[in-house]
């Protein structure tokens, strides 16, 4: 392909080779039916920790290197494609990358949740593009829709399931009535989740990626220690039998929402979602974002959350918008006959505007779920509904669903009422002499 004179041949720099690397390497050497602008990109350099480890594509032994510095200081190389993961060394390969005058392709959710501000800033002033849609969603697109296609709109929630892992889990305890324990065991042998899962199940992956999606919904930076984060090891057979009764199933939810006009609310916890929800239907390893704004109303994005063929469509996605966008500049806009931009297209570039103030927690207005074991007394549901009624908590409803041993089990499910009001409540209904245990605590969207 030309621009102008010249013939344009486009080469990646690629940080890892691993599941998601691998995904890549074969998408993009497999044109046939695709983009033909792919056969305008050259893999020329692959940077790896070990020479040695058997891989499932092959590549010529001068293309592989462990030398990654190398490969983001090289002249030749146009894009770097980072999809190594982790904090560092990615985060100072990739600002080194940025200062030599690279563009950036990352599925790093880590990285960028943390380090986005900083990424951002140098890139824009190098005159160079991050690319990241594959940081959130594996295979769906929904970081350049919140760019492009959603950006006229008044964004006011941004709701997800996003981590794969999680939601076979709650998936699997539903349809079976399996335990949490055991689920676990089945997801790490299937290699749904990590030998060691924390990340996942803890909620802490999916608060990654909702701070990405917050920022970029809302326009401001978000502070990733500040995300209230809430995983499913406490989910128990129980909760999830009550909540199909109550017409729910329980998801773990990203949500990110505007509180007013100065504040949003971001945070990741399990959540009671009504049956009829469209997030309701999203099954087994399959990952959703729920966008609602102004015009536009509701929108959903839905598809495979992870694997290497989906990561690796993301990832080639932004190679194929980075490759078109230089391919349109004019010479003028071009320096030394590669590819630093001095105006940037505001819609593929970015960047934040400042950073996002976060609602007090306490302030946030929700429904409530929790579970109580109680002795088994006269009148202690009308002192149950005493104590709430004092903090103003108003409820929706009250059953008494049977018995654990010698325990009466109680579940309530309040209206809206503000975080802050409903665990004064609590604190006041565990000093109740007939309170035995409050085994669970769960939102409802």
């Amino acid at each position: 392909m030309e621009l102008g004179a010249v013939i344009v041949a486009f080469k990646l720099g690629i940080l890892g080779l691993g599941t998601v690397g691998c995904g890549t390497v074969q998408l993009l050497t497999d044109s046939d039916g695709r983009h033909p602008l792919l056969e305008e990109i050259e893999i020329y350099r692959v940077g790896v920790r070990s020479l040695d480890k058997p891989r499932e594509v092959k590549l010529p032994k001068e293309v592989v290197t462990t030398d990654l510095e190398a490969i983001v200081t090289d002249p030749e190389i146009d894009i770097i494609v980072e999809v190594m993961g982790g904090l560092e060394p990615a985060r100072e390969l990739m600002l080194k990358a940025i200062r030599n005058g690279k563009h950036i392709v990352t599925a790093n959710k880590a990285a960028i949740s943390r380090f986005g501000e900083e990424l951002y800033t140098a890139a824009n002033q190098a005159g160079v593009y991050v690319m990241l849609e594959a940081s959130v969603g594996g295979g769906i697109p929904v970081i350049q829709p919140l760019k492009q296609s959603l950006s006229v709109n008044r964004i006011q929630a941004v709701t997800g399931i996003i981590n794969g892992t999680t939601n076979y889990i709650l998936t699997r305890m539903q349809d079976e009535g399996s335990s949490f324990d055991d689920v676990l065991v089945d997801a790490q042998e299937l290699g749904y989740a990590e030998a060691d899962p924390t990340a996942d199940v803890e909620g802490l992956d999916a608060a990654d990626k909702i701070s990405i999606l917050a920022s970029i919904a809302f326009d401001r930076g978000v502070n990733r220690e500040d995300v209230y984060c809430e995983g499913i090891r406490q989910i128990s057979k129980t909760d999830i039998e009550y909540a199909q009764k109550l017409g729910f199933v329980i998801k773990l939810l990203a949500i990110a929402k505007k509180v007013n006009l100065t504040s949003l609310s971001v945070r990741v916890h399990p959540t009671l979602v009504p049956s009829e929800h469209p997030l309701a239907s999203i099954h087994g390893v399959n990952n959703a974002v729920f966008v609602e704004g102004e015009p536009i109303g509701q929108v959903m994005f839905f598809g495979p959350g992870a694997g290497a063929g989906a990561t690796a469509s993301a990832v080639s996605s932004d190679i194929l918008n980075l490759v078109a966008s230089l391919i349109s500049l004019p010479e003028s806009n071009s320096k030394d006959s590669k590819y630093k931009i001095s105006n940037l297209d505001p819609l593929l570039a970015s960047f934040h505007q400042g950073y996002c103030q976060l609602a007090p927690r306490e302030e946030l207005v929700t429904r409530f779920y929790a579970r109580f074991l109680t002795k088994d007394q006269p009148g202690v549901i009308g002192k149950l509904g005493t104590c709430f009624g004092k903090h103003g908590v108003s409820l929706e409803s009250v059953v008494q669903t049977g018995f654990q041993e010698k325990l009466a089990e109680i579940v309530v499910v309040t209206h809206d009422v503000s975080e802050g009001s409903f665990h004064q409540a609590l604190e006041e209904i565990r000093t109740l002499e007939a309170i035995d245990s409050i085994p669970s605590l769960l939102r409802v969207l």
